[in-house]
């Protein structure tokens, strides 16, 4: 049985996130409207700088079609300038390991991988990247790829705006998000790491002696820095093949709280931005409590039947319940790092986590998981409106026949490119070649690949062991349709309501009402499970009904 202790833990954990993230969600939504800061004494003239290298106005507004095709170009361009990194690593500096550059399917895969905020790691990073592939091209691509995923959601948001005239500057929005808010924060976190005992170095690999005598090495490198912003970018993606499992990228019980915390520090205050942007604070609650509330129903699916019966896999220094809270929490945000292996943990821990990687809003990663949210009450006022015979409005915008295709599109790409390329593993052979059987353990752990692949969360049972062509090129075009399909229908969404005429009745329910929260909770739910539960019944259902309660490994 879970303890009063852990109960405690988890909720103090939850409140003391959810109050920081409503403290800086001011400054936040600063950065987007440009309130006057402090701060601008010093960026401005930084940011002015990067505005004339590039031929930036940042006075120029963006229809949707330019600013995500803006955002689409600047991320091309990164995932260049990363493959070139990956590939011939071997011949470039900061590589003291000497470490060859990476197959091409690999270095693709790779590369767009950590382009998305996906971070789908199928290499072990300690024994397959130098110094410089890890900070120019992985964490570089966690930082843009974080900014790219706030831009889109603050976009999103903008159309909603009475009275907006555009979507806003891409690329003013994404040099404030790095200047502004991920770089301070994730400096400040990654600080924080070292102080806890992670290490940042580029030192090289040191050669220690064993109490046997035996010659090893401890793998070091520029692990806090990576720490930071993998968590805090809902990134995941680390440093070790381990990754939050390695005592090096997580030391303590202290820092696995910290980096909870980073994970679901963005995602939640973004939520209040959202009100704060509309200018209409209360529409942030249906938002809060709907993602929290699933994100609880998610909880209750891993700890009520389970706890404490974990399997082989689970770190000891953190425990099976906390090993079992991060991985709820990671794909409750699509972070996709872990703490523990996966294959050690009950079924119906990994059907909680599948919930949160199927839904994507609880409360998701920061901005797309906004856009989503408010996808789903798109959705849920129209079935409201066909039950009470009025036409759907949300913040007093007639929901159109349009709106609703748009928004019934992106719902429907998440399940296609999970579910064929899941069928397609098995029917070519792949999952066999890498010694997936058709068992409910073997088909969690495709599902799941392609699942974490699809939702921009990145964690997988498979590893190095995915390190296939197959794999590598079927995920590959997974993550890329995952990330810009939904995001690109749902700012033509926003794109189309903007100079709409806003009416000032309230059509149906009230969206800020928690009567509304509840029916939108419901709606998502029937949604979801509806859409993916004869799959869910084949892979963890099935596991837990045959007694593997000692994990899926």
């Amino acid at each position: 049985m879970i303890d009063i202790p852990q109960l405690i833990t988890v909720f103090l954990i939850l409140g003391g996130t959810m109050a920081v993230a409503w403290l800086i969600s001011p400054f936040i939504t600063g950065i987007y409207t440009k309130a006057p800061s402090r701060l601008d004494r010093f960026l401005d003239p930084i940011e002015d700088w990067i505005y004339r290298l590039t031929g930036t106005d940042p006075a120029r507004g963006m229809g949707w079609k330019e600013y995500f095709f803006a955002a689409l170009l600047v991320n091309v361009v990164q995932m260049v300038i990363a493959f070139a990194i990956l590939t011939f690593q071997g011949a470039l500096p900061l590589n003291p390991m000497g470490f060859g550059g990476l197959h091409w399917d690999l270095a693709l895969n790779t590369v767009i991988s950590f382009a998305t905020n996906t971070n789908l790691q199928h290499y072990n990073g300690e024994t397959t990247l130098s110094y410089l592939s890890q900070m120019g091209a992985i964490q570089f691509l966690q930082f843009t790829s974080a900014a790219t995923g706030i831009c889109m959601g603050v976009a999103m948001v903008r159309g909603l705006v009475v009275g907006a005239k555009d979507m806003g500057n891409f690329y003013v929005d994404f040099v404030r998000s790095l200047t502004r808010l991920l770089i301070p924060f994730c400096f400040v976190a990654a600080l924080i790491l070292v102080w806890m005992g992670v290490p940042q170095t580029i030192g090289g690999y040191v050669t220690i002696k064993t109490v046997e005598g035996a010659t090893g090495s401890v793998l070091v490198g520029p692990v806090a820095s990576l720490v930071s912003i993998m968590q805090l970018g809902t990134n995941g993606g680390g440093y070790y093949g381990a990754n939050s499992a390695s005592p090096f990228m997580n030391p303590s019980p202290q820092s696995d709280v910290l980096e909870i915390c980073l994970m679901l520090l963005l995602p939640t205050a973004l939520v209040f931005v959202f009100g704060q942007l509309l200018g209409k604070k209360r529409e942030s609650r249906p938002v809060l409590i709907g993602a929290y509330l699933l994100f609880i129903i998610d909880l209750a699916i891993a700890f009520v039947p389970t706890m404490p019966q974990v399997g082989p896999g689970i770190e000891t220094r953190i425990g099976g319940f906390m090993s079992a809270f991060w991985t709820v929490v990671t794909t409750a945000v699509t972070t996709g790092s872990v703490n523990s292996a996966l294959s050690g943990m009950h079924p119906l821990v990994i059907l909680g986590g599948f919930m949160g990687m199927l839904i994507q809003s609880t409360p998701g990663g920061k901005g797309v998981g906004l856009a989503y949210m408010i996808m789903y009450i798109i959705i849920t006022v129209f079935i409201v409106g066909l039950m009470s015979g009025r036409t759907p409005e949300y913040l007093g915008i007639k929901i159109t026949s349009r709106d609703v295709k748009l928004v019934l599109v992106a719902f429907l790409i998440h399940p296609i490119i999970i579910l064929v390329p899941t069928i397609l593993a098995y029917a070519s052979g792949a999952a066999s070649a890498v010694g997936l059987t058709g068992n409910s353990v073997g088909f969690t752990q495709v599902l799941w690949e392609f699942t974490s692949a699809a939702a921009n969360n990145g964690s997988d049972f498979l590893g190095s062991s995915a390190n296939t062509m197959f794999f590598n090129v079927s995920t590959a075009i997974v993550i890329l349709i995952g990330r810009y399909a939904p995001i690109g229908l749902m700012l033509a969404l926003a794109g189309s309501v903007i100079g709409r005429k806003r009416s000032s009745e309230v059509g149906g329910l009230k969206t800020e009402s928690i009567t509304f929260s509840l029916v939108l909770v419901g709606s998502i739910l029937i949604l979801v499970v509806l859409t993916f539960l004869p799959f869910l019944a084949l892979g963890p259902i099935l596991s837990y009904f045959q007694g593997n309660v000692n994990g899926l490994g």
